[in-house]
């Protein structure tokens, strides 16, 4: 299946030169173990804002690994060859999408509950943080692959892609930060992930095909 060659292929690049992968992920461990330097030691204190600052700091590590999912491609020119190709386009814009979450996304899930302990989050809130990060991730990098499909080659597609990109992440970081909440309060935390669940179906469904159309815009086809 072609999602899955592309996922193959991609993997092999980033283990290739793991350098790009690993900047988004140093950045999330920084952003989160530097905060209470800034506030405060103390756990209680830091607890309430846990969950914004996991979230902020998952949304931001993402954003930062964006721009290496179609720059190499661009670059060597074998994104033209895709876009020519016979395989559908769309199908290749899911399959890096997809390559993007299992190289950030992911390691970003798996990180999040031992740095959530240094924040003082309740450990009652642990699996609603995992399941909330799983549903939510993927449509970071569904979404993701649209902006970059926009502004690969572009001057200054970096700031384009962070202004495309940004506005579309916020109900994410809302929605997300909210489930964490209530668990953490040991509320109920089934509306906002059922959200989330909804968002990610709705990416799948969309974002490939939109990403596949900017991929054609930004070529000239």
């Amino acid at each position: 299946m072609i999602v899955l060659a592309v996922l193959r292929r991609d993997l092999a690049a980033a283990f290739r030169e793991p350098g790009e992968v690993l900047n988004a992920l140093v950045f999330f461990v920084v952003v989160v173990t530097l905060f209470p330097l800034g506030v405060s030691p103390v756990l209680s204190e830091l607890a309430p804002a846990a969950p914004g600052v996991l979230w902020v700091a998952a949304l931001l590590a993402t954003l930062l690994s964006l721009d290496v999912m179609l720059r190499a491609d661009h670059e060597s020119g074998v994104l033209e060859q895709m876009v020519i190709g016979t395989q559908p386009l769309f199908l290749i814009m899911l399959g890096k999408a997809l390559a993007h979450w299992v190289l950030s996304g992911l390691p970003l899930v798996v990180l999040a509950p031992l740095l959530a302990l240094t924040l003082g989050l309740p450990e009652s809130a642990l699996f609603t943080l995992v399941l909330a990060l799983l549903l939510a991730t993927p449509v970071f990098s569904l979404l993701g692959s649209v902006g970059v499909a926009l502004t690969v080659g572009l001057r200054a597609g970096s700031v384009l892609l962070g202004i495309l990109v940004l506005p579309l992440y916020v109900p994410l970081l809302i929605i997300g930060t909210e489930a964490v909440r209530a668990a953490a309060k040991t509320e109920p935390a089934d509306g906002p992930l059922l959200w989330l669940g909804a968002l990610l179906a709705l990416a799948v469904g969309f974002c490939p095909v939109a990403a596949a159309l900017g991929v054609k815009i930004t070529s000239g086809r």
